[in-house]
């Protein structure tokens, strides 16, 4: 029966971890989680004079540096002075030269949100009239290419760890305190502890390079490593270091002093690992708390242990769910993982579901803000597969409490074979014991003396010395054979074999659990996905948001030698209130010209408005410009434009526009 199932068990398995390695796969670089709510000069403007700053605002917080924020000439030449200034956290300009000559100019900015995830983008705007420009700007975001992947990984890694340490510790210490004298499970908590510390260096080492240049060549700058140590990401991950310090002591001595104490004595010691423990265990998770999502946004004090309660709950399940699969599948058969064991996780788990519940709710709140932004942000559609997981995973956990049942009422059976399995052992110790005495005995024994007596004596108690070693041998053959049959009869327990089923099902569900989980932590929270879009730009990582800018092509003909032509006219953003004014003139075959005059007037028919007169200034060759156009209110607005091409020669052209 068991080797019947097991392949099928490794297929779903492996099944699994590839769903799990797509998801790595299309996480991607970390999305902004600040988005840039506003600029000045805005994107794609066209002004009159050169701006004496420029100014960007953000969702939220961020931090910058000299080079932060930069503004380019079409020619690629920096234009500003490289000291941005920030007023209040959100909003920082930069001081540009003197003196800028008409042109599109660029401006790029790559800083750090408030939760540690960096942000970069570039837009254009011009002074004048738009022009040519040699910039181009890498369409790689912050936080790619190489070092973001390897970054990406030690996040991963380092979230699986703290599971697996922190789940795998509290399994053994408040379910199976016999399970730290048990070889499997003292490697798979200390590997937890050398995964989450090795990650941890990683990050500390990749975080400079990865939200500045992301250059391999910066990961080994000293200096750029303590600039990282004066930030909060950086301040957080070495307090980590610090708490697995720690966290190294309290292994030390649960696979240690309190492997080697008897029961009596293990229930003195056991109250001072819970505390211990569980201080260690939230120093651990709030170096994520107070770096990431939770510590910005709405009700970050609150926020914050919440996130702590969430992600201990999350570890305590997972990680000890993956602990008792392995003491299931790799333990030895003679410490067999008892009923009561899985009875007192079965326990613990239901109360980590309960906590995940409701801080989970509570997230779910503070991020999404509403309910459309479950399906319309990629935060709300994450979460969305996240509790699916969770509700599968609930599922299976149910058929694990039957099997636990089941494995509870088949429990004198076990007795009993433990039973006869420490009668065999006392059995195999004895004939050794007493084959030992034998040689001793013989060995000891007065036999006369001359050289025959000597040499008979040596010879039989070489052979007496062989029967030892010979019955040793046998006695270590008989508990190799007792030891496999235990294994047999265990594995051929349905019980047992069925629990061992179900809880491999549960941790194949987690191990994609948890990396959807890790990818909610760099997605942009929907919340703040909605906001941007609401102030009418995109998230920060777009570098084109939309302007609602109206274009009107009017063919003309005054009747007079080149009397023929487009007139084109930009309205931005054709909205009620200040608008941008754009006319531009050209031949037929599509070559700018100027004429002598051109004026424009808005009429609303329908509310009897206007005509509205509106006398753009001449920029340059076939370009004029108005800006601070109003208009009133929303509606139908007729555009009339009248080209003069010569002293006597004119015409009024119009279309309708919908300002709204």
């Amino acid at each position: 029966m068991t080797q019947t199932i097991a392949p099928r068990l490794r297929t779903l398995v492996l099944l699994l971890l590839a769903a799990a390695c797509a998801l790595l796969a299309g996480a991607g670089p970390a999305s902004a989680h600040a988005a840039l709510t506003g600029s000045d000069p805005r994107e794609g403007a066209v002004v009159d004079r050169a701006p004496a700053q420029v100014s960007l605002t953000f969702s939220e917080s961020v931090s910058m540096d000299d080079d932060s924020l930069r503004v380019l000439d079409p020619k690629g030449k920096r234009v500003d002075d490289g000291k941005p200034s920030g007023t209040g956290g959100t909003t920082y300009s930069v001081k540009l030269h003197a003196g800028l000559p008409d042109g599109t100019y660029t401006v790029t900015y790559q800083v750090v949100s408030a939760d540690s995830h960096p942000v970069s983008g570039a837009y254009t705007f011009s002074v004048g009239a738009p022009s040519e420009t040699s910039v181009t700007v890498s369409g790689q975001e912050a936080g790619g290419g190489f070092v973001g992947g390897l970054y990406g990984v030690g996040r991963y890694v380092s979230y699986a760890a703290f599971a697996v340490l922190v789940g795998g510790a509290a399994f053994v210490l408040a379910c199976w305190p016999r399970g730290s004298g048990v070889r499997v499970v003292q490697r798979f908590v200390v590997s937890g502890w050398l995964a989450l510390t090795a990650a941890t260096l990683l990050l500390l080492l990749l975080r400079g390079s990865y939200t500045g240049s992301g250059k391999v060549a910066d990961v080994f700058d000293l200096g750029l490593l303590g600039e990282v140590l004066q930030t909060k990401s950086g301040a957080a991950l070495v307090s980590r270091l610090l708490l697995l310090a720690a966290a190294a002591l309290f292994i030390a001595v649960l696979f240690g002093a309190y492997d080697k104490r008897e029961d009596e004595e293990r229930r003195d010691l056991t109250f001072g690992l819970a505390v211990g423990g569980s201080v260690v265990a939230a120093g651990l998770a709030a170096t994520w708390a107070m770096s990431e999502h939770a510590s910005v946004g709405l009700q970050a004090g609150l926020a914050m242990p919440v996130d702590v309660v969430h992600l201990i709950a999350v570890a305590t399940w997972l990680g000890g769910l993956t602990a008792l699969l392995v003491a299931l599948y790799r333990g030895p058969a003679d410490t067999p993982v008892p009923a009561v064991a899985v009875h007192r996780f079965s326990r613990i788990a239901f109360g980590s579901v309960i906590a995940l519940v409701v801080t989970g709710t509570y997230q779910s709140w503070r991020q999404l803000g509403s309910w459309t932004a479950f399906t319309d942000t990629r935060y709300g559609q994450l979460l969305l597969v996240k509790l699916g997981l969770v509700a599968v995973l609930v599922g299976v956990a149910y058929f694990s409490r039957r099997w636990t049942a089941q494995l509870a009422e088949a429990t004198p059976a076990g007795a009993a074979r433990g039973a006869a399995k420490a009668s065999a052992k006392a059995a195999v110790k004895a004939a050794s014991k007493t084959a030992g005495k034998a040689s001793a005995k013989s060995s000891g024994k007065p036999t006369g003396s001359g050289n025959a007596k000597v040499a008979e004596k040596a010879s039989g108690a070489g052979k007496d010395s062989g029967g030892s070693r010979r019955a040793a041998q046998l006695a270590r053959q008989r508990a190799a054979v007792d030891a496999a049959r235990q294994k047999r009869q265990r594995d051929a327990d349905p019980n047992r074999f069925g629990l061992r089923r179900s809880v491999l099902a549960e941790a194949s569900v987690a191990v994609v659990l948890l990396v959807v989980t890790t990818v909610l932590t760099q997605t942009e929270p929907g919340r703040t996905e909605e906001e941007a879009k609401a102030a009418g730009t995109s998230s920060a990582t777009s570098s084109a948001p939309s302007t609602g800018a109206v274009t009107l092509d009017m063919p003309f003909d005054t009747g007079s030698q080149n009397g023929k032509g487009v007139i084109r006219v930009e309205l931005d953003p054709a909205r009620v209130g200040a608008n941008a004014m754009h006319l531009y003139v050209e031949r037929p075959d599509g070559t700018a010209f100027d004429i002598p005059e051109v004026k424009v007037a808005l009429t609303q028919k329908a509310k009897d408005i206007g005509p509205l007169p509106v006398v753009p200034d001449h920029i340059t060759t076939g370009h004029w410009s108005a800006s601070g156009v109003q208009i009133p209110m929303a509606g139908d607005w007729e555009v009339a434009v009248t080209v003069r091409t010569s002293d006597i020669d004119q015409v009024t052209v119009s279309k309708n526009a919908q300002i709204g």
